[in-house]
């Protein structure tokens, strides 16, 4: 081989890809349960074992039912359960029975009728002890004797009757399932025939009870009410022989209302009367003594007549006048006659003035005494009528008091002949209970079920929080994630001699899925160095045990196909190169050429079949940190890589020593090896960190021992893809297969 310079390239810093487990991700949810679904089904099955075996332990409960009819639409048998009974609609009705029978007082007369307080099956004094009770026992613990007095022993009796009672109406219907659940389904079924039965006694009792109240409240109101009557009837005949009001039925009323309408009558014409009276009156005031021309004294017949004489006998004297002289008898006797008419005419106005006059102030007088009589009949009407609104009041106190005295009378009769009847019952025993003889639980199965599906979503939880806890790398898409950087490869897990070998595992089989990982790492490093003539690549990872070394040699003989390549082994603390290819310990190394004790010709090793040569360790040194930072050291790798087309140093770990982070400025780039399932990401990401602080260029991440088919079965990783196209990796016609189970394989 000839030294020739090697070009440097600039390293590429590429930028960390933020982390992303939080992020809610249900297909990565499903994959961890998945992952681990044997352990969740033998947790499921574990927790269905134990409530097996609680469930044979538990103490079998019967329930026996029976079934009421609610009767509501029967006849009654008397209407004196109105007094007392307002059932309301038929829903309220039924739903008011069914709370009745859930009542505590129903209850506590099933227990004293029965003598529940000491049945066993009631009796807390007689039940036996708890598992709690019986290891207190066992251990020595006092025993708490709780003090059981009268009332508390009954308390307690009627507390467990009523938890184990169960009273469910029918839907659309008037029945009614009383159930009762007991150890013994024989006191299950007398428990729940005894309280339907208590139920219907128990409402036969009541309306009786109720019945009888009301007939003795009725008949304690009938003496009063009895006494109240004949007060009224006494009140209201002596109020008739006082005002001595004979019973005429409103006769005394109807003359007095006829003679106010006669004087009503009356009293209107005679104010017609005096109007026109006053209205002749008051022309003969206004006439100031020239009556005679007043219309109302000219129309007067005999005024008319007289005026007719007097006219008659100026014209005898006119006539007479003409014929005879003033002294002439005759004349004379004319003009006698003619002031004899005019006195008589005279006379005669003033009689019909008097006449008008007197018309009036009888007209006025007649008024007012009309007047004076309606006024006197009216005051007769009043006091006829507060008497009769006086008598009217006490009749109808008294029809009252009649009509409330045989009301009662008549209820009072219809409960006295009710108590001697059976009162319809409100409900009747269709159908009743009997001994179950199938336990409805415990639920064995039921249990069971629930225990195994509890025990499943608890796997679930447990495989969940398992996957949330676990730092490590599993997929091929979390390299990238988690750690910011390209991935080169995924390199198989590698089992049985497959393992032990997998130093040469490219040479003994290249046509594996193994071998074409390492290819393509190959044509990653190959593609990061484009340009560089000679190619320095250095091998590392955060731990010891994720197999660097295996990757460096296998990646060595990948490019020593088609390149001069050199392998050396860096590792200045625990060499495993030389140990892997199965190299002469004894052989010079790196330290020997670096110290000048060997040249560069004795420390070379070939591997046989092969094209690539190696340099190990050689001794190892006691300060092997400086021995790397050394001025000599540096012009060593330079002059090394000039010696061949690709320069591969195994280096140790970055986290444990900085042995690595020195390497990383001597060389063109950086393979870093993480082991899949087993390496923390943040260990990993914090080696990474420490490269990219001096700069290195990180070609990219190898994950090594990555399961495929569980990478592909629970993450999805499209690395699994390589299994399901395993035969296309073929040599020679050879077809490939999977590699057999075994241990990991360990650098």
């Amino acid at each position: 081989m000839t030294a020739n310079a090697v070009a440097i390239a600039s390293p590429t810093v590429i930028e960390a890809i933020p982390d992303k487990r939080n992020t809610l991700d249900l297909l990565i949810y499903w994959r961890s349960i998945a992952k681990r679904k044997w352990a969740i089904l033998a947790l499921g099955a574990a927790f269905a074992l134990v409530a097996a075996g609680l469930a044979q332990l538990m103490t079998p409960v019967y329930r026996s039912t029976a079934t009421l009819l609610i009767e509501q639409n029967k006849a009654k048998v008397a209407p004196t359960e109105e007094v007392y009974a307002n059932i309301g609609d038929t829903r309220e009705h039924f739903q008011t029975q069914a709370e009745i029978l859930k009542a505590r007082a129903l209850a506590v007369k099933l227990v004293d009728k029965l003598d529940l307080t000491r049945h066993p099956d009631f009796d807390p004094r007689q039940h036996r002890l708890s598992l709690v009770h019986r290891i207190r026992q066992q251990i020595g613990w006092p025993a708490e004797q709780k003090p059981w007095t009268e009332e508390a022993l009954r308390k307690a009796v009627v507390d467990s009757l009523m938890r184990r009672l169960t009273i469910e109406p029918v839907r659309l219907s008037q029945l009614i399932r009383v159930s009762f659940e007991s150890a013994d389904p024989y006191v299950a079924a007398d428990i729940a025939n005894a309280l339907a039965r208590m139920y219907i006694e128990n409402d036969n009792q009541a309306r009786f009870d109720m019945n009888a109240r009301a007939g003795d409240w009725l008949g304690s109101r009938l003496a009063g009410l009895r006494k109240n009557l004949e007060d009224a009837e006494r009140a209201l005949q002596e109020y008739r022989d006082r005002q001595r009001i004979v019973e005429t039925k409103g006769l005394a009323q109807s003359g007095a209302t006829r003679q106010i309408e006669d004087l009503t009558t009356r009293l209107v014409a005679a104010r017609q009367r005096r109007y026109v009276a006053e209205h002749a009156y008051q022309q003969v005031n206004s006439s100031k003594g020239q009556a005679d021309t007043l219309p109302i004294v000219v129309r007067n017949p005999l005024v008319v007549r007289l005026k007719e004489l007097e006219h008659e006998a100026e014209r005898r004297v006119t006539e007479l006048s003409n014929r005879y002289g003033p002294e002439h008898p005759r004349m004379e006797q004319a003009e006698a006659e003619l002031q004899q008419a005019k006195l008589n005419t005279r006379r005669q106005v003033e009689v019909v003035v008097s006449s008008l006059v007197n018309d009036y102030e009888l007209a006025r007088a007649n008024e007012q005494a009309l007047e004076r009589s309606l006024a006197e009949a009216k005051g007769d009407v009043q006091i006829i009528n507060r008497k009769e609104f006086q008598l009217a009041s006490l009749e109808r106190a008294v029809a009252t008091n009649r009509q409330i005295y045989e009301l009662f009378l008549n209820r009072f009769r219809e409960t006295s002949a009710a108590r001697d009847l059976q009162p319809n019952a409100v409900a009747r025993l269709t159908d009743e209970a009997r001994p179950s003889q199938v336990p409805i639980k415990p639920k064995r199965e039921q249990i069971v079920s629930i225990a195994f599906m509890l025990g499943i979503v608890f796997g679930a939880l447990l495989a969940l929080l398992l996957e949330r806890l676990n730092n490590t790398l599993n997929s091929t898409e979390e390299v990238e994630e988690k750690l910011g950087e390209p991935l080169l490869t995924a390199l198989p897990l590698l089992r049985g001699r497959e393992a032990k070998d997998v130093g040469r595992h490219y040479l003994q089989d290249p046509g594996s899925i193994f071998s074409e990982a390492i290819r393509t790492a190959r044509t990653g490093v190959l593609l990061s160095s484009t340009g560089t003539p000679n190619v320095s690549v250095l091998v590392t990872s955060s731990i010891p045990d994720e197999g660097k070394t295996a990757v460096a040699i296998n990646l060595a003989f990948a490019q020593a196909q088609t390149k001069r390549v050199l392998l050396v082994d860096a590792d200045l603390r625990q060499p495993a190169l030389g140990q892997q290819l199965g190299l002469d310990p004894g052989k010079p190394g790196l330290t020997n050429l670096l110290s000048g004790a060997a040249t560069f010709a004795e420390c070379l090793q070939r591997i046989e079949g092969t094209s690539l040569y190696v340099i190990t360790t050689g001794q190892v040194p006691l300060n092997p940190l400086e021995l790397l930072m050394s001025q000599r050291f540096k012009q060593l790798v330079k002059a090394l890589a000039s010696t061949c087309d690709v320069l591969i140093l195994d280096s140790p770990p970055v986290h444990l020593v900085s042995d690595a982070v020195v390497l990383s400025k001597l060389v063109s780039g950086v393979v870093f090896v993480v082991k899949a399932d087993s390496t923390p990401y943040p260990l990993a990401r914090r080696s990474i960190e420490a490269l990219r602080d001096v700069d290195a260029n990180i070609f990219g991440v190898t994950l090594n021992q990555l399961d495929f088919k569980k990478a592909d079965r629970y993450y999805g990783a499209y690395t699994g893809a390589y299994y399901k196209y395993d035969g296309y990796y073929t040599r020679a016609g050879k077809s490939l297969g999977a590699p057999k189970p075994a241990t990991a394989a360990r650098s």
